[in-house]
Protein backbone atom coordinates (compact mmCIF):
# COMPACT_ATOMS: atom_id res chain seq x y z
CA UNK A 1 0.00 0.00 0.00
CA UNK A 2 1.52 3.26 -0.83
CA UNK A 3 1.73 6.28 1.18
CA UNK A 4 -0.45 9.22 0.45
CA UNK A 5 2.44 11.16 -0.48
CA UNK A 6 3.66 8.78 -3.14
CA UNK A 7 -0.09 8.52 -4.09
CA UNK A 8 -0.96 12.09 -4.92
CA UNK A 9 2.73 12.60 -6.54
CA UNK A 10 1.62 9.51 -8.43
CA UNK A 11 -2.32 11.12 -9.57
CA UNK A 12 -0.39 14.58 -10.12
CA UNK A 13 2.19 12.16 -12.90
CA UNK A 14 -0.69 10.98 -14.34
CA UNK A 15 -2.87 14.12 -14.83
CA UNK A 16 0.19 15.65 -16.82
CA UNK A 17 0.27 12.95 -19.15
CA UNK A 18 -3.51 13.32 -19.50
CA UNK A 19 -3.27 16.73 -20.57
CA UNK A 20 -0.20 15.89 -22.98
CA UNK A 21 -2.54 13.10 -24.45
CA UNK A 22 -5.25 15.49 -25.00
CA UNK A 23 -3.73 19.16 -25.74
CA UNK A 24 -1.01 17.38 -27.47
CA UNK A 25 1.35 20.24 -25.30
CA UNK A 26 2.67 21.10 -22.12
CA UNK A 27 1.31 24.53 -20.73
CA UNK A 28 3.65 27.38 -23.11
CA UNK A 29 5.07 30.34 -21.51
CA UNK A 30 2.84 33.67 -22.38
CA UNK A 31 4.87 36.73 -23.41
CA UNK A 32 4.14 40.27 -22.52
CA UNK A 33 4.36 42.56 -25.13
CA UNK A 34 3.74 46.03 -24.22
CA UNK A 35 3.23 49.19 -26.58
CA UNK A 36 3.13 52.78 -26.10
CA UNK A 37 2.34 55.21 -28.87
CA UNK A 38 1.62 59.41 -28.30
CA UNK A 39 -1.30 59.07 -31.29
CA UNK A 40 -4.75 58.11 -31.19
CA UNK A 41 -6.22 53.92 -30.48
CA UNK A 42 -6.04 51.76 -33.19
CA UNK A 43 -9.81 50.95 -34.32
CA UNK A 44 -9.63 47.84 -32.48
CA UNK A 45 -7.50 49.44 -29.25
CA UNK A 46 -4.63 46.75 -30.07
CA UNK A 47 -1.27 47.36 -31.81
CA UNK A 48 -1.14 47.80 -35.47
CA UNK A 49 -2.26 44.87 -37.11
CA UNK A 50 0.94 44.70 -39.19
CA UNK A 51 3.11 44.01 -35.35
CA UNK A 52 0.82 41.59 -34.85
CA UNK A 53 0.74 39.64 -38.00
CA UNK A 54 4.24 39.79 -38.54
CA UNK A 55 4.28 38.11 -35.02
CA UNK A 56 1.90 35.89 -35.58
CA UNK A 57 3.86 34.75 -38.67
CA UNK A 58 6.76 33.86 -36.37
CA UNK A 59 4.37 31.82 -34.08
CA UNK A 60 3.14 34.16 -31.59
CA UNK A 61 -0.31 33.84 -31.36
CA UNK A 62 -2.45 35.89 -28.93
CA UNK A 63 -4.18 33.85 -26.30
CA UNK A 64 -2.28 31.09 -26.81
CA UNK A 65 1.73 32.63 -26.31
CA UNK A 66 1.49 36.01 -26.15
CA UNK A 67 -0.77 39.04 -25.28
CA UNK A 68 -0.66 42.49 -25.45
CA UNK A 69 -1.18 45.32 -23.33
CA UNK A 70 -1.43 48.49 -24.86
CA UNK A 71 -1.32 52.02 -23.99
CA UNK A 72 -2.40 55.56 -26.34
CA UNK A 73 -1.37 58.71 -25.33
CA UNK A 74 -3.83 60.14 -27.63
CA UNK A 75 -2.19 63.54 -28.21
CA UNK A 76 -1.03 64.24 -25.21
CA UNK A 77 1.86 63.98 -25.09
CA UNK A 78 2.01 64.74 -21.25
CA UNK A 79 0.64 60.97 -20.19
CA UNK A 80 3.50 59.33 -22.00
CA UNK A 81 5.54 59.14 -18.61
CA UNK A 82 2.90 57.73 -16.64
CA UNK A 83 1.36 54.91 -19.16
CA UNK A 84 5.31 54.12 -19.49
CA UNK A 85 5.45 53.60 -15.81
CA UNK A 86 1.96 51.47 -15.95
CA UNK A 87 4.14 48.92 -18.41
CA UNK A 88 7.08 49.02 -16.62
CA UNK A 89 4.91 48.54 -13.64
CA UNK A 90 2.85 45.31 -14.59
CA UNK A 91 5.36 44.01 -16.13
CA UNK A 92 5.84 43.36 -19.75
CA UNK A 93 8.85 41.46 -21.21
CA UNK A 94 9.56 44.37 -24.41
CA UNK A 95 8.13 47.33 -24.44
CA UNK A 96 7.46 48.77 -28.76
CA UNK A 97 7.57 52.57 -28.53
CA UNK A 98 5.81 54.91 -31.78
CA UNK A 99 7.20 57.94 -31.85
CA UNK A 100 10.46 59.05 -29.88
CA UNK A 101 8.09 61.03 -27.44
CA UNK A 102 7.04 57.20 -26.61
CA UNK A 103 10.37 56.23 -27.02
CA UNK A 104 11.92 58.88 -24.66
CA UNK A 105 9.10 58.52 -21.79
CA UNK A 106 9.90 54.62 -21.88
CA UNK A 107 13.57 55.29 -20.94
CA UNK A 108 13.06 57.08 -18.27
CA UNK A 109 10.96 54.50 -17.10
CA UNK A 110 13.24 51.78 -17.43
CA UNK A 111 16.95 50.54 -17.68
CA UNK A 112 16.47 47.16 -17.90
CA UNK A 113 13.03 45.88 -19.60
CA UNK A 114 14.38 45.66 -23.59
CA UNK A 115 12.59 48.97 -25.60
CA UNK A 116 12.18 48.55 -29.64
CA UNK A 117 11.67 51.41 -31.74
CA UNK A 118 8.91 51.34 -34.49
CA UNK A 119 8.42 52.77 -36.77
CA UNK A 120 11.52 55.11 -37.78
CA UNK A 121 10.78 58.46 -35.48
CA UNK A 122 13.78 60.44 -35.74
CA UNK A 123 17.60 59.62 -35.91
CA UNK A 124 18.17 57.61 -32.18
CA UNK A 125 21.62 58.75 -32.06
CA UNK A 126 21.48 62.78 -32.38
CA UNK A 127 18.63 62.13 -30.16
CA UNK A 128 21.09 59.92 -27.69
CA UNK A 129 18.16 57.09 -27.66
CA UNK A 130 21.06 54.81 -28.56
CA UNK A 131 24.73 55.16 -28.71
CA UNK A 132 25.17 54.10 -32.20
CA UNK A 133 23.32 52.05 -35.07
CA UNK A 134 25.86 49.25 -34.75
CA UNK A 135 25.89 49.40 -30.76
CA UNK A 136 23.03 50.33 -29.56
CA UNK A 137 23.87 49.99 -25.67
CA UNK A 138 21.42 49.87 -23.22
CA UNK A 139 18.13 48.83 -23.10
CA UNK A 140 16.96 50.22 -26.29
CA UNK A 141 17.29 49.20 -30.35
CA UNK A 142 14.94 49.07 -33.20
CA UNK A 143 14.87 51.51 -36.03
CA UNK A 144 16.06 55.00 -36.52
CA UNK A 145 15.60 57.68 -39.41
CA UNK A 146 18.37 58.49 -41.93
CA UNK A 147 17.86 62.25 -42.04
CA UNK A 148 20.61 63.70 -44.35
CA UNK A 149 19.92 62.09 -47.24
CA UNK A 150 16.27 61.32 -46.96
CA UNK A 151 15.68 64.93 -46.22
CA UNK A 152 17.51 66.00 -49.57
CA UNK A 153 15.63 63.50 -51.71
CA UNK A 154 11.68 64.38 -50.39
CA UNK A 155 13.31 68.28 -51.13
CA UNK A 156 14.55 67.57 -54.16
CA UNK A 157 11.09 65.57 -55.25
CA UNK A 158 8.76 68.91 -54.09
CA UNK A 159 11.00 70.81 -55.92
CA UNK A 160 10.62 68.49 -59.57
CA UNK A 161 7.10 68.95 -58.35
CA UNK A 162 7.12 72.57 -58.18
CA UNK A 163 10.21 73.97 -59.86
CA UNK A 164 9.52 77.67 -59.20
CA UNK A 165 9.03 76.95 -55.25
CA UNK A 166 11.63 79.48 -54.05
CA UNK A 167 10.06 80.20 -50.43
CA UNK A 168 8.87 76.67 -48.78
CA UNK A 169 7.98 76.50 -44.97
CA UNK A 170 8.48 73.84 -42.92
CA UNK A 171 5.78 72.49 -39.96
CA UNK A 172 7.13 70.33 -37.25
CA UNK A 173 6.67 69.67 -33.94
CA UNK A 174 9.34 71.53 -31.96
CA UNK A 175 8.71 69.76 -28.63
CA UNK A 176 10.10 66.25 -30.38
CA UNK A 177 13.70 66.37 -30.20
CA UNK A 178 13.75 64.01 -33.56
CA UNK A 179 11.72 66.07 -35.65
CA UNK A 180 13.79 69.19 -34.68
CA UNK A 181 16.83 67.25 -36.01
CA UNK A 182 14.66 66.17 -39.21
CA UNK A 183 13.53 69.99 -39.55
CA UNK A 184 17.71 70.79 -39.19
CA UNK A 185 17.91 68.08 -42.15
CA UNK A 186 15.45 70.28 -44.38
CA UNK A 187 17.01 73.25 -43.34
CA UNK A 188 20.01 72.19 -45.09
CA UNK A 189 18.91 70.37 -48.24
CA UNK A 190 17.33 73.58 -48.98
CA UNK A 191 20.23 75.32 -48.72
CA UNK A 192 22.06 73.25 -51.17
CA UNK A 193 18.58 73.88 -53.64
CA UNK A 194 19.00 77.61 -52.82
CA UNK A 195 15.41 77.66 -51.43
CA UNK A 196 15.03 79.59 -48.55
CA UNK A 197 12.58 77.59 -45.82
CA UNK A 198 10.32 79.39 -43.62
CA UNK A 199 10.40 77.41 -40.14
CA UNK A 200 6.92 77.22 -38.67
CA UNK A 201 6.85 75.19 -35.14
CA UNK A 202 4.01 73.66 -33.17
CA UNK A 203 4.05 72.21 -30.10
CA UNK A 204 0.35 71.27 -29.24
CA UNK A 205 -2.92 71.59 -31.52
CA UNK A 206 -4.09 74.99 -30.90
CA UNK A 207 -0.83 75.87 -32.63
CA UNK A 208 -2.07 75.04 -36.10
CA UNK A 209 -4.32 78.67 -36.12
CA UNK A 210 -1.40 80.50 -35.57
CA UNK A 211 1.31 78.48 -38.01
CA UNK A 212 -1.79 78.95 -40.96
CA UNK A 213 -2.00 82.68 -40.02
CA UNK A 214 1.69 82.86 -41.01
CA UNK A 215 1.81 81.52 -44.19
CA UNK A 216 -1.12 83.61 -45.39
CA UNK A 217 0.66 86.22 -44.28
CA UNK A 218 3.93 85.19 -45.98
CA UNK A 219 2.85 82.92 -48.81
CA UNK A 220 5.04 79.81 -49.32
CA UNK A 221 5.28 78.30 -52.42
CA UNK A 222 4.92 74.82 -50.96
CA UNK A 223 4.61 73.15 -47.48
CA UNK A 224 6.69 70.62 -46.08
CA UNK A 225 5.12 68.93 -43.24
CA UNK A 226 7.42 67.00 -40.87
CA UNK A 227 5.32 63.72 -39.39
CA UNK A 228 4.72 63.00 -36.07
CA UNK A 229 1.46 62.11 -33.49
CA UNK A 230 0.90 65.88 -33.40
CA UNK A 231 1.12 66.70 -37.10
CA UNK A 232 -1.00 63.21 -37.96
CA UNK A 233 -3.49 63.86 -35.74
CA UNK A 234 -4.33 67.26 -37.36
CA UNK A 235 -3.50 66.26 -40.66
CA UNK A 236 -6.91 66.70 -42.39
CA UNK A 237 -7.14 70.43 -40.84
CA UNK A 238 -3.14 70.69 -42.91
CA UNK A 239 -4.32 69.28 -46.06
CA UNK A 240 -7.30 71.46 -46.43
CA UNK A 241 -5.40 74.37 -45.13
CA UNK A 242 -3.41 73.33 -48.43
CA UNK A 243 -5.98 72.80 -50.84
CA UNK A 244 -7.95 76.11 -50.25
CA UNK A 245 -5.41 78.37 -50.04
CA UNK A 246 -3.80 76.20 -53.00
CA UNK A 247 -0.52 75.69 -51.86
CA UNK A 248 1.44 72.38 -52.66
CA UNK A 249 2.84 70.04 -50.09
CA UNK A 250 5.08 67.34 -49.36
CA UNK A 251 4.82 64.83 -46.99
CA UNK A 252 6.23 61.65 -45.43
CA UNK A 253 3.82 58.68 -45.60
CA UNK A 254 1.69 57.44 -48.12
CA UNK A 255 -1.28 57.91 -45.68
CA UNK A 256 -1.34 61.72 -46.04
CA UNK A 257 -1.76 61.37 -50.13
CA UNK A 258 -4.98 58.89 -49.77
CA UNK A 259 -6.30 61.55 -47.57
CA UNK A 260 -5.76 64.33 -50.18
CA UNK A 261 -2.61 65.52 -50.18
CA UNK A 262 -0.29 66.31 -53.20
CA UNK A 263 2.90 63.53 -52.07
CA UNK A 264 4.76 62.21 -50.07
CA UNK A 265 8.28 59.79 -50.07
CA UNK A 266 9.21 58.27 -47.11
CA UNK A 267 9.06 54.41 -45.55
CA UNK A 268 6.44 51.84 -44.89
CA UNK A 269 5.22 52.20 -41.26
CA UNK A 270 3.56 48.48 -42.15
CA UNK A 271 7.36 47.97 -43.03
CA UNK A 272 8.73 49.36 -39.96
CA UNK A 273 6.32 47.09 -37.60
CA UNK A 274 7.46 43.93 -39.67
CA UNK A 275 11.10 44.67 -38.54
CA UNK A 276 9.78 45.01 -35.16
CA UNK A 277 8.26 41.97 -35.05
CA UNK A 278 11.81 40.16 -36.01
CA UNK A 279 13.66 42.12 -32.92
CA UNK A 280 10.71 41.08 -30.37
CA UNK A 281 11.23 37.52 -31.49
CA UNK A 282 15.06 37.96 -31.21
CA UNK A 283 14.66 39.42 -27.72
CA UNK A 284 11.72 36.65 -26.49
CA UNK A 285 14.42 33.82 -27.26
CA UNK A 286 17.22 35.53 -25.35
CA UNK A 287 19.27 38.14 -27.39
CA UNK A 288 20.11 41.72 -25.57
CA UNK A 289 18.77 45.04 -27.41
CA UNK A 290 22.09 46.70 -26.42
CA UNK A 291 23.84 44.06 -29.30
CA UNK A 292 21.23 43.89 -31.98
CA UNK A 293 21.52 46.51 -34.53
CA UNK A 294 19.79 49.10 -34.91
CA UNK A 295 18.43 49.68 -38.23
CA UNK A 296 17.29 52.29 -40.98
CA UNK A 297 14.57 51.70 -43.58
CA UNK A 298 16.09 50.12 -46.60
CA UNK A 299 12.49 50.73 -48.74
CA UNK A 300 11.15 54.31 -49.40
CA UNK A 301 7.68 54.82 -51.29
CA UNK A 302 6.85 58.17 -53.82
CA UNK A 303 3.33 58.37 -53.66
CA UNK A 304 1.50 61.04 -55.78
CA UNK A 305 -2.27 62.36 -56.16
CA UNK A 306 -2.84 63.57 -60.15
CA UNK A 307 -6.31 64.94 -58.44
CA UNK A 308 -5.12 67.10 -56.14
CA UNK A 309 -2.62 68.47 -58.67
CA UNK A 310 -5.20 69.42 -61.19
CA UNK A 311 -7.25 70.95 -57.96
CA UNK A 312 -4.32 73.15 -57.72
CA UNK A 313 -3.43 73.76 -61.26
CA UNK A 314 -0.08 71.93 -61.00
CA UNK A 315 0.92 69.03 -64.04
CA UNK A 316 3.44 66.72 -62.61
CA UNK A 317 6.00 66.31 -64.90
CA UNK A 318 5.93 62.96 -66.22
CA UNK A 319 9.56 61.93 -64.90
CA UNK A 320 7.94 61.72 -61.49
CA UNK A 321 4.75 59.98 -62.45
CA UNK A 322 6.51 57.13 -63.93
CA UNK A 323 9.33 56.44 -61.03
CA UNK A 324 5.74 56.60 -58.24
CA UNK A 325 4.80 53.35 -56.23
CA UNK A 326 1.60 54.51 -56.20
CA UNK A 327 -0.72 57.54 -58.23
CA UNK A 328 -4.08 58.36 -56.85
CA UNK A 329 -6.32 59.65 -59.83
Amino acid sequence: MIGRRKFVVALGASAACLWRDVYGQTATHVHRLGYLAAGSPTADGKPPSALRDALQSLGYVEGRNIAYEVRFAEGRAERLSDLAVELVRLPVDVIVTQGGLATLAAKRATLTIPIVMAPAAGDAVATELIVSLARPGGNITGLSDEVVQLSAKRMQLLKEAVPKATLIAVIWNDNDAGMTVRYHGIETAARALQVEVEPISVRGPGDFVAAFSTMRGRRPDAIFLVSDALTNANRKLLIEFAATERIPAMYEYAFYVRDGGLMSYGPSPEDGFRQAAVYIDRIFKGAKPGDLPAEQPTRYYLNLNRTTATSLGLRLPQSLLMRADDVIQ
